[in-house]
């Protein structure tokens, strides 16, 4: 299912060179890292040459270790990308871009090309657009969503905008702004308040669950809006819904051919006290959430959910791959709750999970992702 890659910028016999750059300044960092991992792990190194580029949470670029049980979670801690004494740009020019180090009292010093970035950034100031368009405007090829695609994926109010202008459905929610916060505090928890209860309270620009609050009753509201302000001065409330939990992933067709789409999987939460499909649930408790691929629906439901991911990823221009997550009721309605542009690929992620059971190994997958990013023109498209 692969396409052989040929990048523009390869000489003739080289391997396209990609740059893993993960880490970042968002509170999902850790997050990052266990992706790259993953990525690290499962790239055919007979086909590319991999440069593995840390940032830092102080925004540091930096080289740093390919072997990915560096990156891996560790009983002890989380996975961190460390600020070094060598600092790594990227540089571009007509003839193409290169990563150069820098460090104190030495001279700036090319570290080679670079053909295609591949981005596993989440959060803000990776996975929504400001990446993406530093690497626009160096005419950079990337792996994954353009600049309006992941912003808009990345911002819960905006995409559920888009996706009511698409007709797809979504659930009841309230958006709060700093300003309205700083306004009026009780108009805000009034407003929420009538969603009725369980609401889900969520950072408006995050993911991987951080910040994320599911509260039962008003007392706890205040509490977990100011939870979430501390990721993001923009919060989302969500009323609950009683449905199960349907994903889809999604992969760009080639060419002009239309996105791709795996069989869908569900969620299941297993006992051990995970409430909901929370952050120890995804990425640290392994036995915490159960995937069932193909998921256990009628047929023209799995049909319809396939069709509805597929519009989703075209209502918000999506490039390269996504994760669409839906909540199915007990009276047949698919409601969408997000699109991920850049989801996780941790060892129990479901993304790649739903590919392998679709027919497509993990290590085929991140070849296509590439393969479809050296193809794609630069500049506007």
């Amino acid at each position: 299912m692969s396409i052989d890659p040929v990048s523009p910028d390869a000489a003739a016999g080289e391997r396209p060179r990609v740059a893993v750059l993960f880490g970042g300044r968002s509170s999902e960092h850790a997050v990052s890292c266990v992706t790259a991992a993953g990525v690290l792990e499962a790239i055919d190194r007979t086909k590319y040459d991999v440069v593995p580029v840390g940032i830092a949470r102080n925004g540091q670029w930096s080289l740093v270790s390919a072997d990915p049980a560096s990156w891996s979670l560790r009983s002890e801690s989380l996975p961190e990308v460390a600020p070094g004494a060598e600092s790594i740009v990227l540089s571009a020019d007509s003839t193409g871009s290169e990563l150069v180090a820098h460090s104190e009292g030495a001279l700036p010093r090319s570290m080679g090309r670079i053909d295609v970035v591949f981005p596993v950034l989440h959060g803000p100031f990776g996975e929504d657009g400001t990446l993406q368009g530093m690497l626009e405007m160096a005419d950079i090829r990337y792996v994954g969503a353009g600049v309006l695609a992941s912003a808009v994926g990345m911002d819960k109010h905006y995409m559920k905008v888009v996706f009511e202008s698409a007709g797809l459905k979504v659930g009841p929610y309230e958006v709060i702004t700093d300003r309205q916060w700083e306004k009026d505090a009780q108009a805000c928890l009034d407003r929420s308040a009538k969603l009725g209860f369980p609401l889900f309270v969520k950072p408006a620009r995050g993911g991987s669950s951080v910040g994320i609050s599911r509260v039962a009753d008003v007392a706890g509201l205040r509490a977990a809006i100011e939870a979430a302000r501390l990721h993001d001065p923009k919060i989302v409330v969500e009323a609950g819904i009683a449905g199960r939990e349907i994903e889809v992933a999604v992969l760009q067709g080639r060419g002009t051919e239309d996105p791709r789409t795996s069989s869908p999987g569900e969620v299941a939460v297993q006992d051990g006290g995970h409430e909901w499909y929370d952050f120890e649930a995804k990425y640290v408790d392994g036995t915490a959430a159960q995937l069932s691929c193909p998921a256990d629906l009628p047929e023209d439901i799995t049909e319809q959910v396939r069709e509805l991911a597929a519009a989703a990823f075209e209502a918000v221009g999506g490039e390269g791959l996504s994760r669409v997550d839906f909540f199915y009721t007990k009276d047949g309605e698919l409601i969408i709750n997000e699109i991920n542009t850049m989801p996780g690929f941790t060892p129990i992620s479901m993304y790649p999970q739903m590919w392998a059971k679709s027919g497509l190994p993990y290590t085929e997958l991140i070849d296509e992702l590439i393969s479809l990013a050296l193809a794609r023109k630069t500049g506007l498209r």
